[in-house]
Formats: structure tokens, sequence, C-alpha cells
């Protein structure tokens, strides 16, 4: 029988139900305790690519930015390119008519590369090398958003009309973890409110830039509305007059069963009204609106298999760990993980995952339900592996990267290969 015969039969199967709201929606259940995302078999792809292995349902990430566009039409929506840098992700994005933003010159060449429209590029960053500016004007971005007084003299003297944004702390709460909010005082981004009129003075007295407006950042995982209707009153009261207004991205993604999805549709409504109300109080034209979605694009859309190495009591290990995912040993990211490929009755106890590295903090998952029987050679995929794994992964103990392979319809193609232990070694020299 094939996979496309056997996924209508789902239902009858007994395998424990998917958390609808963290998988990509093309995940399904098939007979035996396999899962197929993008009609592709999850043992499959791991017999056919190994483990660890990150994949990514194309047509999630489309569905996602197509949804931030119908939510928004007359605002500009731009992916936020650290969440993912891949060059195919980058295509599609620009296939779906979104801008981008980058931190670097080497996000700035992988967009280059990809060829997305010069047009549609921001450049961001709290430290901007001199490569990281002269790579942005050689390929013409549409816009640099400036984070310190230095940067404006450090841009205007390499600078022709370059247009920049200026990014603003706003002293605005997202009640987040302390290690991913950047709104309030005492962080390193942007100017404090009453820093800004003097940083747009300076821009304005450099002839090699064009002021074009405010940008702000509070954080991620934010869940409140409430915190962008703040800033966004607070960058109007400062009276600069804007031609665009960027209000950053952070909206929340959950990550584990009963974790709160962010509220697009009331967003977009409570943001455009808000918007509205006060640009009209003010008798001021309403801005050009700029949003910066990243990992609400693309971390539910992602999905990593490990294969279990060993069990011990209480603890299950795999073949990956922090070099593939810190986010849990940075700032406490909490995920859930699933048995695949083999059906089973057993009961299930509460386990936690963990990665093969030497660190007491190589810790993927915490409190995982997983069946009493699960064993080495098993296979575990952890679903909402999308954003910021790609892009935070290291070669610690110097184990190789995972691969990130595309899946669609029933086709798998690699977009980012597996890492071998030649790449790791050829920048180790050696010298005589």
């Amino acid at each position: 029988m094939t996979l496309a015969e056997l996924l209508p039969s789902v239902g009858a199967c007994g395998e424990p139900p998917l958390e609808k709201e963290l998988w990509p929606r093309s995940t399904q259940l098939i007979p035996g305790g396999d899962l197929a995302v993008g009609r592709v078999s999850l043992t499959e792809l791991a017999a056919r690519f190994g483990t660890p292995c990150q994949l990514l349902d194309e047509a999630e990430v489309r569905a996602r930015a197509r949804a931030f566009r119908a939510a928004l039409p007359e605002a500009e929506v731009a992916f936020a390119g650290k969440s993912l840098p891949c060059r195919t992700v980058f295509r599609w994005l620009a296939d779906e008519g979104l801008s981008l933003d980058v931190c670097s010159a080497g996000e700035l060449a992988a967009a280059r590369t990809a060829g997305f429209p010069a047009e549609r590029i921001l450049l961001h960053g709290n430290v901007k090398t001199a490569e990281d500016l002269k790579a942005a004007l050689a390929y013409r971005v549409s816009r640099v958003v400036l984070d310190s007084f230095d940067e404006i003299s450090q841009l205007g003297a390499l600078a022709t009309a370059q247009p920049v944004l200026v990014r603003v702390t706003p002293g605005v709460d997202a009640h987040t973890h302390p290690a991913i909010t950047t709104g309030v005082e005492g962080q390193k981004f942007g100017f404090p409110l009453d820093a800004v009129p003097e940083a747009v003075r300076r821009v304005e007295a450099e002839p090699g830039l064009r002021f074009a407006g405010l940008h702000c950042h509070l954080g991620s995982q934010i869940t409140h509305v409430s915190v962008y209707e703040e800033a966004l009153r607070r960058l109007l009261d400062l009276g600069v007059p804007i031609a665009q207004l960027d209000l950053g991205g952070g909206f929340a993604a959950p990550y584990c069963p009963g974790e709160q999805r962010f509220d697009l549709t009331g967003y977009a409504h409570r943001v455009r009204a808000t918007l509205h109300y006060e640009c009209e109080r003010r008798r001021i034209p309403l801005p050009h609106l700029v949003i910066e979605p990243g990992r609400s694009i693309v971390a539910n859309a992602g999905v990593t298999l490990y294969r279990v190495i060993t069990v011990k009591p209480g603890f299950v290990a795999v073949d990956g760990g922090m070099s593939d995912n810190p986010r849990p040993a940075l700032y406490g990211a909490r995920y859930t993980a699933r048995l695949v490929g083999r059906h089973t009755r057993a009961p299930r106890r509460e386990v936690t995952v963990v990665g093969r590295h030497c660190e007491a903090g190589d810790v993927l998952a915490r409190d995982v339900p997983l069946p009493d029987d699960v064993h080495a050679g098993d296979l575990l995929a952890v679903p909402v592996t999308g954003a910021y794994h790609l892009a935070l992964a290291s070669n610690y103990n110097l184990v190789g990267r995972p691969p990130l392979i595309g899946v669609r319809d029933g086709r798998a193609s690699v977009l980012v290969r597996r890492e071998t232990e030649e790449d790791l070694l050829r920048r180790d020299l050696m010298p005589a």
C-alpha cells in the first residue's frame, strides 16, 4: 500500500492524537505509528537522510507568509531573516511578495545570491561592521536601521542618499523572557526615547543619509497585542515626521501543548485602528507601516528527527542536542517530542530528552510523555523547530550540523546539506 493510500485511512490506528497547533498543517498519522509531513513519511526521511535531520514544510511557510499579507494588505511584511537564514526559504518568501530584514553581510550575501530584490531588503543589527555597511550600500538595500550615534556618522561617511530608519527603545515591556526582551530601557538596542530627536537631527545633517522613519522591536514570543499599541503611541508622541513606521516582530509561536498562538487577526485590527486614530488625533498623515515576522512564519513549519541512543531512568538520550538546538540552554525554551515509526500500547511516563554533548545543560525537552518501552534505535520527532535552529547551530564537540530538508507534495529535497567531518577540519590548518 502506498503512502497516499494510507493517509486517508488514519483514525483507527490507536495512536495518541497530534497537538495540531504545534505541527505543520500537512502532518498526518499513518497506521503503525509513523507520521507524514508534506505527504512524506518521517521514517523514510530518517532512513534516507540520517539523523539528526531538520525538515521544513514549504507549503506551511508559504501559507503563513500569505496570512500576514492578507491580514495587513496595506503594510509591508518583512521576514526576519535571522530566524531561518536559508537561500531557498528567502526565495520562497520573495515569491510571496515579502520583504526581508538581514543583520549582517553574511545574511545579505545569502539574500543576494538567492536573487532577493534589493529594494525589499532592510539591514538591521545593533552593531554593524564596516563590512556590513559596505555590503548593504553595494547591493543598494532599501533601508538601513540605525542603532547608535556612531552608526549615523559611520554610514554617513560611506553613503549617498541612503534611506534610513532610527531604531527606538520605547520602554515597553513585552512580558517575555529577559533574554528575548528588547524594548525596555537598559537594553543594548536602539535609542532611548529622549535621544531620538537628536538622532534624527544628526541623520538629517548627514548629506549621504535620508531620514525615512522610526523602527522598534519589543522582543520575541509576544502574546499581548496591547504592547504594540503602546509602542506605536510612544513613537508617534515623539513628534518626529514619520514617512515609515516599523513596529518590528516578535509574534509568539506555540512550542508545547496548550500554549497560546498569536492572534494575528486581532493584532491587525487593533494596530490598524490605533494607528488611524492616533494619526487623526495628531492631524498627521498615516505612515507606511512595516512589520517583521520571523518565528511566526517558520517555527511551526519545522520538525527535527532524532535517533534514541541510550535510555536511563528518567532520561532518553538522542544523537543531537545543544549543537543543533541551543535554545533550551540559552533561555529555557520548552519543547515536546513524539515517538514515530512504531505502534505501542505501553503506558507513558514523563522523561527528559537530553543530547549527546558534555554539558549538564544539554537538555532538549523536559517532562515529555513517552512510552515506557522507548529504547535505543527508536525515532523521535520534535515539532516547532523551524526558527533559530539552523541559525544558532554550532559545532560543539566537533559535531557536524544536521541537514535541512524541504518537503512538499510527497517530495523531499536538501535545502542545506549535512556537515561532514571534512567540513569541520577544513578550517583547521595545522601549520607546521
